[in-house]
């Protein structure tokens, strides 16, 4: 989210940034890289169940904050990250204080309507208020864009943004030479297809012997996921490795062969467009939002969801063919280049925020 800030400074653009938490999360620690926040906490049921609330409890917190901050340096935005809890602070302020807003969607959950529980029906109603009274709601994906048209209710003003990528950061290496590699980064639960990766690599096991595969990322199904490698007798082929910094994620995908996240449920994936930059073949889901960017078979592979044998003959084909590594590698670097990078993603939120303040 913040990665854009200094592109935006180029553009004329200042910020102040407001980085809001539950409270029940304790202290924050922000990274080196990151740039400077004042954090808010807000009054949350720890799990889904306070969300609907959530932004209520947030604009409490930083009213008497932004006020002071609009009446010593007049503010002309308000860019929330997400309906709730922020989008929906930032629709009270507007109406407080009234500076404009505009909501960025970075999911396909865009009504949380996934996620909340029983909290759902309420949880939806306030997104819908948040996109309704937003200057813009800004999308990161076409896929997005048509999730929050199809539960707005009414018409809604939208713009896709895609997010950008360091190119410097994520840039191409030479292919290692030796052993087949395949990286895979993401949160470790269901929708993000690990578990069919896992049997997919044990399908083709006997026709590459020393394929590995590295997967970067926690979350609740590690343990469940460790446990199927052993019983596919992938133990000494795939390598968890937690949560990684970015330098250590640039690193990894300059190593691998082939990157794949097959995510059946992904709004964009930013780690598609990383792995894009760092020119290497990129094995994605048909009808997820990274279908925006990737054409199958010129700058990327996309497969069927939850399909084993697709996502199997991928990965084989891709393992044999070095040519075809190359050709789909450059062209997902110029894709990224030609329109994906921080850079273009500043441009096009500079213009929307002047757009929407005039």
């Amino acid at each position: 989210m913040a990665e854009s800030l200094s592109g935006l400074e180029r553009q004329g653009v200042t910020h102040t940034v407001i980085a809001a938490q539950p409270f029940y999360y304790g202290r924050a620690r922000a990274s080196a890289s990151a740039p400077r926040a004042d954090w808010a906490h807000y009054l949350s049921l720890p799990g889904n169940l306070g969300l609907p609330a959530s932004g209520t409890f947030l604009f409490a917190n930083v009213l008497r904050k932004v006020r002071r901050l609009h009446q010593a340096h007049p503010v002309n935005l308000i860019h929330a990250h997400s309906p709730l809890p922020c989008g929906h602070a930032a629709a009270l302020l507007s109406r407080q204080l009234g500076i404009p807003y505009v909501v960025t969607v970075h999911g396909l959950d865009a009504f949380f309507t996934e996620q909340a529980g029983i909290a759902a029906s309420w949880c939806k109603r306030i997104s819908q208020r948040v996109y309704r009274s937003a200057h813009c709601v800004i999308c990161i994906s076409e896929r997005v864009r048509d999730q929050v048209k199809k539960g707005a209710g009414c018409p809604v003003h939208t713009a896709v943004v895609y997010n950008g990528v360091d190119p410097e950061v994520f840039s191409p290496a030479n292919e290692s030479s030796g052993a087949s590699h395949i990286l895979s980064v993401g949160n470790l639960i269901p929708i993000k297809g690990h578990e069919l990766l896992l049997r997919a690599l044990a399908a083709i096991r006997g026709r590459f012997p020393d394929v590995t595969c590295d997967i970067i990322g926690d979350g609740k199904e590690r343990s469940r996921l460790r446990l199927l490698a052993r019983e596919l007798d992938l133990r000494d082929r795939v390598h968890f490795l937690g949560r990684k910094g970015r330098t250590q994620v640039a690193e990894a995908m300059c190593r691998c062969t082939v990157f794949a996240l097959p995510s059946r449920y992904e709004g964009l994936g930013c780690v598609y467009l990383e792995a894009m930059s760092s020119a290497k073949p990129v094995i994605a889901c048909q009808g997820q939002g990274i279908g925006d960017v990737i054409q199958h078979g010129v700058n990327g592979w996309l497969v069927s969801p939850d399909d084993v044998n697709d996502l199997a003959g991928a990965l084989s084909l891709l393992l044999q063919s070095a040519h075809l590594r190359q050709q789909l590698g450059r062209a997902a670097r110029r894709t990224v280049l030609g329109s994906l990078t921080l850079t273009h993603q500043a441009e096009q939120l500079a213009a929307i925020y002047r757009e929407r303040v005039a």
